[in-house]
């Protein structure tokens, strides 16, 4: 067998393909594990894209139940002013109120008192006037005279 011709071609077939076949099988294992080694950096930048995702969306979530809250604190807050600006406008117009109450009192009790002077001044007047005229019918000059007189005289006793 070591004579013949195939036996040689067949052992230099195999020594050919075991020269060929170890630098070939080197090229397809590293060209096959830098593929498997970015795979695995896709899959770990994949991984760190994911977390980051994950933190990203936690924050966001988290901002978003604050700007909730927030919210919710501002419209608490609104209402709360505009009832008590309710209550303060409510108190100012009652205030208001009594206060225009009051004016149209004090100007009626004005009215009144002027109209009470005005009917005392007319009836001083009336009573000047009648009792003018009843004197000058019923007192003559000698009398009115003697009237004067006494009232002049009785005018030192009451003045002191």
């Amino acid at each position: 067998m070591l004579q013949s011709p195939e036996f040689w071609v067949a052992v230099a077939f195999v020594i050919l393909i075991g020269v060929i076949a170890k630098p070939v099988w080197k090229t397809i294992t590293s060209s096959l594990d830098s593929r498997a080694e970015r795979i695995r950096e896709s899959l770990d930048d994949a991984m760190k894209l994911r977390e980051e995702a994950q933190h990203l969306l936690a924050e966001y979530q988290r901002k978003q139940r604050d700007a909730a809250k927030e919210c919710e604190e501002i419209v608490a807050s609104a209402e709360a002013a505009a009832a008590r600006l309710a209550t303060e406008a409510g108190e100012k117009l009652e205030q208001a109120l009594v206060r225009r109450e009051q004016l149209a009192i004090d100007k009626i009790a004005q009215a009144e008192a002027e109209a009470l002077q005005q009917v005392r001044d007319t009836t001083v007047n009336i009573a000047i006037a009648a009792t003018r005229s009843i004197l000058e019918q019923r007192i003559d000059a000698q009398t009115g005279k003697i009237l004067i007189d006494r009232t002049i005289a009785e005018l030192a006793t009451k003045l002191n």
